[in-house]
């Protein structure tokens, strides 16, 4: 199968209005959004909408895939520009603050949840591919224990976002990622 050929300017620009638009009302409290709404907010007709995204569970989809691919492309910029324990620090944060954001998409994203959508599962794998590059990066530099896999700390803040439903969850837990991420120290060999 030959590779898509490349949207043209124009087309590339009704889609990143169409997926802005659909970001802003997902993310934010309209989780009831209707294609229409979101089709005349990025300045376009639900036609041209359609032809981006077949269905509105695709619309979703490719939302929540940019936001996870922006967040997965974090790391190593954080690398870039803090030692490894901090990077992790600020990652680990980043991933609560994701989770906020992902309670305001909860609720259509539970319409993609029953379909066969590897989005979920792609997801996962990429952040724990991320917290791996940190976390090799900490133990590395001695600052960050060696015995943590990035997926068994995805398992970890994945309980600990789990709390989005009750009241002061998001301070709560921003907290208990602190207490984490001191746990994450502790131990590390330091002498490198």
């Amino acid at each position: 199968m030959p590779p898509p050929r490349p949207l043209r300017a124009d087309a590339r620009r009704n889609r990143e209005a169409l997926l802005s638009a659909a970001r802003q009302a997902f993310l934010g409290d309209d989780t009831d959004a209707h294609v229409e709404d979101i089709a005349r907010n990025a300045g376009v007709a639900v036609g041209t909408l359609y032809r981006h995204f077949e269905t509105r569970e695709a619309l979703i989809e490719e939302v929540y895939r940019k936001e996870v691919d922006d967040l997965c492309a974090t790391p190593r910029a954080l690398l870039d520009q803090h030692r490894p324990e901090e990077a992790l620090r600020r990652f680990l944060l980043l991933l609560v603050d994701h989770a906020a954001v992902g309670k305001g998409m909860s609720s259509v994203l539970e319409s993609i949840m029953a379909t066969d959508s590897p989005v979920f599962d792609d997801a996962r794998t990429r952040m724990a591919g991320a917290l791996s590059l940190l976390l090799e990066a900490g133990s590395a530099a001695g600052t960050i224990r060696d015995d943590v896999t990035g997926s068994t700390l995805l398992r970890a803040l994945g309980g600990i976002c789990g709390m989005r439903a009750t009241e002061g969850w998001f301070d709560e837990a921003r907290q208990i990622t602190a207490l984490l991420f001191d746990g994450l120290r502790d131990g590390a060999s330091q002498s490198h």
